[in-house]
């Protein structure tokens, strides 16, 4: 994944949480806007969501954040 990726998805997980909690749930969607701007950003946190985590549509954002922090 790319750092800027990993960056921007600690950083949305990092304020979910701030504000609702930590059982707060979040989609990979979450990391982008509503408009599809840049699609293949979109596809390769997709892909690292679905296929090589093997995730939920909705998980909790500490558990996300836990493991892109983790590698």
């Amino acid at each position: 994944m790319r750092e800027s990726l990993r960056k921007k998805i600690i950083e949305v997980c990092d304020k979910k949480i701030a504000s609702k909690g930590d059982n707060v749930g979040i989609s990979f969607y979450a990391f982008f806007k509503n408009k599809n701007d840049d699609p293949e950003l979109l596809m390769e946190a997709a892909e690292w969501w679905i296929k090589t985590h093997q995730l939920d549509h909705f998980e909790k954002a500490v558990k996300i954040r836990g493991i892109v922090k983790s590698n």
